[in-house]
Order: C-alpha cells, then structure tokens, then sequence
C-alpha cells in the first residue's frame, strides 16, 4: 500500500531513495544531449542520403524495446523505408540494410551473434550499448558505436536509446529531431517533478497517487501513445511492482469482459468497491493529440469510457511531436519511482533492481 504523506515529505523521500533514483530519474534531458553528442562524433554523417531496402531497430530486453516501438511509431506508416522491430537479426539481414540496435546488457552473447552476422553481412549497424563487453567486440571497427555516458540504472535510459535511434533516422532523412528542444523540454518535466514541489503542482505524484494500489489498464489511443504506455508498463514494473495491461484502444474495445470491466471503473461499482477483495482497476487513455483526428480519437475513447483519466500532453507540450510523446514516457519513470518509495517495492522488501549502465 502506498503511503501518500511520503510523497509529500521531501526530507523522507530523499532517506528511503538510497540508490538515488530520483536524481537519476531525472537526467532525461542530460542523456538526450550526451547522446546526440555521441551520435554526432560516431560519423553518422556516412548515412546521409542513403536509401536502405530495410531499416531494422532491434532491441531484446531493457528500455530498447518500447523505444524501438516508438521510434516506428513516430515514423508511421508513410515512411518511406520499410521498417521492422524485432527482437532478433532477420534472418535477410544483408548489405543494403541498416540496423539500429540496442543492448541492455553488454554482455549479451546471443544478440552480440545477431550483430555479428549482420556487420559480416555488410549491413550498416549503429549500436546504443555500453562500451564494453562481447556486444561492444563484435561490432567493433564494423559498427558505429553510442556508449551511454550519463550513468542511470537500464530501466532510465529511454531518452537516450531514443535519441541515438533518432539520430540514425535523421542521418537517413526519416525524422527530424530538435535534440536541443528536446532536452529542454525533459528539463522542464523533471522540475515539474521534483521532490520538493507539492502533489498539486507535481504531475509525477499525481499520476503515482492515480495509479497505486490499482491495476492500471494503460491503453494508447494513437501509436505513439501505445508505444508510450509499452514503456510505461515496463518501468512501472521495475521500480513499483506493478503489473499493467498495454494495448491500443482500438484492441481493448474487442476484448469484451475486460472492456466491459473497464466502463465501470469511476463510477459507483468503483466507488463503493472492497479493497480487501484486492485492487481495483484504473483505466489510463494515453493520446498524442498530434492532429484533429487523434484528438476526434481521443474525444470518442473518452465518450466510452467517461471515467478513465486521460493521460495526454500539457497546452504547452502540445504540437512538440517527439517533444510531447517523450515527455509522457519519462513521467512514468518518476512517478514509477515515487510509487516504489512510499510502498514497499524500493524500501528494501523488493528484489533489488540490476546495477547501474
């Protein structure tokens, strides 16, 4: 159970963060700027104008995955390159491909054999992973290497497997990122996160108030939002030990008896529940509200379940694009963490989380 006068306690927040989560939770915007910094000096310039039959993201474990979903997401289906997001190197994988890849653990063997295999193959391969370890050996001198150089535990490193992808798709003219705006925009989260400011005034505790001692149903009205609430799952398992339903809207209305679940939530089945007979549900619509038919798509998601919260960007985040949706993938890592701290999952009754990148 979470014990929401620690939230409001700074002092005491900061005693039971002995692994300095919160400070690292909140370096977002440091890893994007190191990253493309990294990016810039790992040549990617070789990849302009450069027109692959495939571009490949591939990510097995860690923050790499949803970021992967969210790189392809961004892109959308008019992309121009056909896209693939996998767990594992294609077994296709040949010289005019270009692979994004990420490891979570540099001492991977197996995905170090998938990089083996595509650099042997003459694909271009640009990694996001430590500098050290078998990941690292078997694409060295044949890969273009992004070594993450703000130190945070793998579940924090989203912004910067992110923003490394993203530096590949604007080698190659997919996207365009404004990295400077971008960690601007992260700083600006994390000071509204801060420890020492009020619940009222903080969007991280609200939305870990909103979520513990509940089982969030995080379903994405666009697939930005879907891929969004991907990684909100996984860090929400990490640091809160919560487990969390992830699906697109348009998936959750066919699943019948969940959906059906879902409509109640808010009103008086809600209200006047048992919390003995365990936790109730919390419907939470991600949206993007990138155009007027995201917001049309948000407004309909809304109408069918009236008492879902609405997980969206702020007036002022609204139209940042990659700004926006990046922001609201981050705020699930404080609030993951401020969820742990006032419960038992950090306060040393959970399994301890693996050792900083």
């Amino acid at each position: 159970m979470l014990d929401d006068s620690v939230l409001e306690d700074q002092q005491r927040l900061f005693e039971l963060d002995s692994r300095g989560l919160l400070r690292t939770a909140a370096l977002a915007g440091a890893q994007v700027r190191s990253a493309a910094t990294a990016a810039e000096e790992a040549g990617l310039d070789d990849l302009a104008g450069y027109k692959p039959r495939a571009l490949v993201l591939l990510s097995t474990a860690g923050a790499g995955p949803a970021a992967c979903e969210l790189l392809a997401a961004e892109l959308g289906p008019s992309c121009q390159v056909p896209v693939v997001v996998t767990g594992a190197m294609p077994s296709w994988i040949g010289p005019l491909d270009v692979v994004f890849a990420h490891a979570a653990d540099g001492g991977d063997t197996v995905l170090a054999e998938s990089l083996e295999l595509a650099t042997r193959r003459g694909a271009a391969v640009v990694l996001a992973a430590p500098d050290e370890g078998p990941v690292a050996a078997a694409a060295a001198g044949r890969a273009k290497l992004i070594s993450p150089r703000v130190p945070v535990p793998e579940p924090l490193g989203l912004a910067h497997v992110f923003t490394a992808g993203s530096r590949v798709l604007a080698a190659l003219g997919l996207l365009t990122v404004d990295t400077d705006a971008l960690a601007d925009a992260l700083d600006e989260q994390a000071e509204r996160s801060h420890p020492g400011r009020e619940i009222s005034e903080n969007p991280a505790k609200t939305l870990a108030l909103r979520l513990a001692d509940r089982v969030p149903l995080l379903w994405g009205v666009d697939e930005v939002a879907t891929a969004v609430a991907r990684h909100g799952a996984f860090v929400l398992g990490c640091y809160a030990g919560m487990p969390c339903d992830v699906t697109s809207y348009r998936q959750a209305v066919n699943r019948e008896a969940l959906y059906g679940a879902a409509t109640a939530v808010g009103g008086e089945a809600d209200l006047f529940a048992d919390p003995e007979e365990g936790p109730g549900l919390r419907v939470v619509l991600l949206s993007t509200r990138e155009d007027e038919r995201g917001r049309l798509a948000e407004r309909a998601a809304v109408a069918g379940l009236p008492g879902a919260d609405v997980l969206a960007p702020t007036e002022s985040q609204e139209g940042g694009g990659v700004r926006s949706s990046l922001s609201l993938a981050v705020g699930f890592d404080m609030a993951a963490v401020y969820i742990g701290l006032a419960s038992d999952s950090l306060n040393g009754h959970g399994r301890p989380m693996p050792v900083a990148r």
